[in-house]
């Protein structure tokens, strides 16, 4: 009996931890309320019936084309461990849509250039375009109809722009730390004109002689001496790339 109760308690448990399942009617009912406010500008989106797979979602958007089956999408979702209700896969929803293909229209006209690893190793940085979809900020790849004289006007105007993208800057002892409060991966945008953050950090009062940067994509800049900044890179805790100011000139573009 003792073990027949401990078999079922264990069952009990299991059944408890293993996410609730997301339907694929679910997500159909959740694109009938979401799809209509997201598809504005040049996004369209839609349902539609395949043969082979069932109920489509198809999201187009310039060059670029999306088509993703409604069971997979509620697969991905209950191993997300999204709520399974209205509101919960309506959010997990709106938030896919979010991270769609950038096209290269879009990449030209309001693209910022950030700072990210350059491989799984995250040991490097790299500076890549990004185009920022409310807080969070995607990267754009060229399409194959993109030749290189567009990848080079798009990178250069991404670069100009990411000095005016804005940021706070706040002073600790020997430490500047430069963070975006709206979209966290828009700190290292500064770094596109690296002159104007070290005079904004003289100004707050702080002056570096031999200035150094630890940047870890997605989380604030820390600007320090070398001394300091060597420091702080081995008590992060976190993957980060310490940088004299005099290599940010040379970094590649993804």
């Amino acid at each position: 009996m003792t073990t027949a109760r401990a078999g079922r308690s264990r069952a009990g448990l299991l059944q408890r931890l293993r996410p609730a399942p997301v339907s694929a009617a679910q997500v159909h009912a959740a694109a009938a309320a979401v799809l209509p406010g997201l598809a504005t500008g040049g996004l369209r989106a839609a349902v539609v019936r395949d043969p082979s797979r069932g109920p489509v979602l198809v999201l187009a958007e310039g060059e670029r084309r999306v088509r993703t089956a409604l069971v997979d999408l509620a697969e991905d979702m209950t191993d997300a461990g999204v709520v399974p209700d209205a509101a919960g896969v309506a959010a997990a929803l709106t938030d896919w849509v979010a991270a769609r293909p950038v096209p290269d229209a879009a990449a030209a006209a309001s693209g910022v250039a950030v700072l990210d690893w350059t491989d799984a190793t995250c040991t490097a940085v790299g500076w890549q375009v990004v185009v920022r979809r409310g807080e969070r900020a995607v990267a754009w790849t060229p399409s194959e109809r993109a030749d290189a004289a567009v990848v080079a006007r798009t990178r250069a105007t991404a670069a100009a722009r990411a000095a005016d993208t804005g940021g706070v800057l706040r002073v600790e002892g020997p430490v500047a730390l430069w963070s975006h409060p709206g979209a966290p991966v828009l700190a290292s945008a500064a770094l596109a004109d690296p002159a104007r953050l070290l005079e904004r950090i003289a100004d707050a009062g702080l002056r570096l002689p031999e200035p150094h940067v630890v940047v870890t994509p997605v989380r604030p800049l820390a600007c320090a001496s070398a001394a300091v900044a060597a420091r702080l890179a081995g008590e992060t805790g976190e993957s980060c790339v310490r940088l004299p100011w005099s290599a940010l000139p040379g970094l590649r573009w993804l």
